[in-house]
């Protein structure tokens, strides 16, 4: 009975203590000051990715967005490179080629669909850019982003930064509510990693490489062109920062169902990136952010198995000692009872993740969710994007 207690303690401890924990310090750190060298009149040329795939509904939307950034029109190239669609995407990008020729746009097209990082590579080859710039084609910039973003990577350690999303519809469902709060807490432990360090999670709505820091996306083939960038760029000493007024605008699924794919499918690419990251650390080649490297592991490959012995031993507590049920009365706290439905949920698909990774599941292709369908001119131009 004792052992039955220690093991739920312990396993509670490492599945919402350290968890907790890493929150909690990770938030204080946030508000300290960046100790960084930061240039405003840093002006490098750059070259914007946009890897496309039937986005016929939103490209055009896209390049409107990007050409009304605030940056000289000589140093920006913008390179849509298209994965085989199947509809009007790239008539679409010609057109408004034709019309706007002075935005120095480039189409790269793919015999084949292999996915986002095999896109990414292609367009790298024709990138002349100093800083590399990925954006995914439903992803909406503010017109000042590179002016608040590009300083950063003046200083020499930093080797990329990104931004934090902001969706486009927050009160259309519960689903996208919940996704909100998500979001909120997921970017303040990435700003607080970026204080400290560096973080290890990057969106693709924006995200900035430099090139000589960058050899090529997702070299670990891990699933997720960007945080499996950010990889090497770590193991050579370099830090990657998320910058909070570097923002972007995207949708959400309304539908539980989709959102439970999406983030079975980013929690697949999580795993293998966590698991390059523990190779790594074990054969000693993580040069910079150990301390942040370590907690990611504990957060995302530990943290879940120790959920199973959290599970199984609270089952049996509960068989031996009923009134062990009292826990339970933290539900009632609304609050409380968000996060921990968050925690739990997202536990059981890095569970989930861990399997298919086993089984050598991987998500090559990126598909379309059905949030496209609110991203209009009206809504774009409420928030003053186009």
């Amino acid at each position: 009975m004792f052992l039955l207690i220690i093991l739920w303690l312990v396993s509670f401890v490492f599945s919402f203590g350290v968890a907790g924990f890493i929150f909690v310090t990770m938030s204080r750190a946030a508000k300290k000051p960046w100790k960084l060298k930061l240039d405003g009149n840093f002006k490098p040329k750059i070259s914007i990715i946009v890897p496309t795939y039937n986005e016929a509904s939103i490209i055009r939307f896209k390049l409107e967005n990007l050409v009304k950034v605030n940056y000289p029109r000589d140093l920006m190239q913008i390179i849509v490179v298209d994965s085989n669609s199947e509809d009007q995407t790239v008539d679409i990008v010609y057109e408004f080629i034709r019309q706007y020729p002075e935005s120095n746009i480039q189409v790269l097209r793919q015999n084949e669909r292999l996915g986002k990082s095999a896109a990414l590579n292609f367009a790298l080859k024709n990138c002349e850019g100093e800083v590399i710039i990925v954006s995914d084609a439903d992803c909406f910039w503010q017109s000042d982003i590179l002016e608040k973003a590009l300083p950063f990577l003046a200083d020499p350690v930093v080797g990329a930064v990104s931004g934090p999303k902001i969706l486009l519809n927050p009160t259309q469902s519960w689903v996208t509510k919940s996704e909100e709060t998500y979001l909120n807490s997921m970017n303040l432990l990435k700003l607080g990693e970026s204080k400290v360090a560096s973080t290890l999670l990057f969106e693709g709505g924006f995200s900035a490489y430099k090139r000589e820091a960058l050899a090529s996306f997702d070299p670990y083939n891990t699933g997720s062109d960007d945080c499996g960038s950010i990889i090497p760029l770590i193991e050579k000493g370099y830090r990657a920062l998320l910058l909070p007024d570097a923002y972007f605008y995207s949708s959400f699924p309304t539908t539980y169902r989709e959102k439970m794919y999406m983030k079975l499918r980013r929690a697949n690419q999580l795993i293998r990136v966590f698991y390059s990251y523990f190779c790594l650390l074990l054969n000693g080649r993580v040069k910079s952010s150990k301390g942040i490297v370590i907690k990611g592991i504990l957060l995302y490959l530990i943290s879940p198995l120790m959920f199973i012995l959290l599970m199984a031993t609270t089952i049996s507590l509960l068989l031996i000692f009923s009134y062990f049920a009292v826990l339970f009365l933290f539900f009632l706290i609304p609050k409380v009872r968000i996060y921990l439905f968050e925690a739990v949920q997202n536990y059981l698909l890095l569970l989930l993740a861990m399997i298919s990774v086993a089984i050598g599941k991987n998500f090559l292709a990126w598909s379309k969710p059905q949030d496209r369908i609110i991203i209009n001119e009206a809504i774009l131009h409420a928030y003053k994007l186009i």
